[in-house]
């Protein structure tokens, strides 16, 4: 299953469908008196659709990336003149006001600080095809999250491994891809603090799936690794970091999260596991020979993964706010570099 113009247009409606959406919206929020019960709207007047921040950040991403592959479907279209209204300076300042409230500074981090680079750099894609000015509009609120995202990885002491948004290697993983086009001395730090939190690890033992976890903290750490080491570096750390991988061990990271509830916002988060593995699984075979033992495995449980969750990327709310950004991490194959 790979991407094609029938899931990208109906990825686009779905997520034209909430991305504006008002409300239901949970608030990264500290009240510092009354005058703050305004509407999110009075917050965050480009990402208060999509139940919340970030997810109307990755929401955006999706929009962008699919409206410059398939630019001429009617959706395309709407994509464009909704990002025409939502990118402009005014607003983007709006966004940068909240971080630099006196207890704003940590909001969304270090997930949707990740994702909002990501964006940007989607926008700047279509700046350069199209003459579109998103990506420039957006860039001062990229570079603020950048030095924040930068300063926060130089002071912590060590990585952390949920497989929830404070996921290090996820949002290393997004901020490098972003840093080497825009911040080359940013990507040189993320690719040292992934050498010195990860480069010795040996032997994982996969005891995931966490009950509310989208992430793979074993997998994320990989791909990671993947984008940061060159192939034959990358080659001789996965072997060492997954040994009986070709043998489908830990049997953990190839069998397919079971969902036992998708109106239920934590554990409709397995679905997004099952398609961030998927992402992984072929992420991560893209690093390493054609001839490498993994490469068949990595493919079946890839498709296996995308089978138990894309029929679910619709349906309910808690999960339809957001699991088509990590569809289409799973389907593009510009993502598996």
């Amino acid at each position: 299953m790979m991407l094609d113009e029938k899931i990208a247009r109906r990825f686009m409606a779905l997520t034209l469908s909430h991305v504006e959406r008002p409300y239901p919206f949970k608030m990264d929020f500290v009240w510092e008196g009354d005058a703050d019960a305004r509407p999110p709207i009075s917050y965050h007047p480009i990402f208060h659709g999509s139940f919340d921040w970030h997810s109307c950040v990755h929401g955006w991403w999706q929009l962008l990336r699919l409206a410059r592959h398939f630019p001429d479907t009617a959706e395309a279209q709407l994509v464009r003149e909704r990002a025409n209204a939502a990118f402009v300076p005014e607003k983007v300042a709006g966004e940068i006001a909240y971080f630099a409230r006196p207890y704003g500074g940590g909001a969304s981090r270090p997930y949707g600080w990740a994702w909002l680079l990501k964006l940007q750099g989607e926008g700047a894609r279509a700046d350069a095809q199209f003459g579109t000015g998103w990506g420039k509009a957006l860039e001062p609120l990229a570079r603020d999250l950048a030095a924040r995202l930068a300063a926060y990885f130089q002071k912590m002491t060590y990585p952390i491994r949920v497989g929830t948004h404070f996921n290090s290697s996820f949002a290393m993983r997004h901020a490098h891809q972003w840093a080497l086009e825009h911040d080359p001395d940013f990507a040189g730090q993320i690719g040292q603090r992934a050498r010195d939190w990860f480069g010795g690890d040996r032997g994982a033992q996969a005891w995931e799936p966490g009950g509310d976890e989208f992430l793979s903290s074993t997998l994320a750490e990989a791909l990671l690794m993947r984008r940061v080491l060159p192939p034959q570096e990358f080659a001789t750390w996965f072997d060492a970091f997954l040994p009986h991988a070709a043998q489908c061990q830990p049997a953990t990271l190839f069998t397919p999260a079971h969902v036992s509830d998708r109106s239920d916002g934590k554990i409709a988060h397995l679905d997004g596991l099952n398609l961030s593995r998927a992402w992984c699984w072929r992420g991560v075979a893209s690093g390493l020979a054609a001839d490498h033992p993994l490469q068949a495995v990595a493919a079946d449980a890839a498709e296996r993964h995308l089978a138990a969750a894309l029929p679910h990327v619709a349906g309910d709310y808690m999960g339809e706010h957001w699991l088509a950004s990590f569809a289409l991490l799973a389907l593009d194959p510009a993502e598996h570099g």
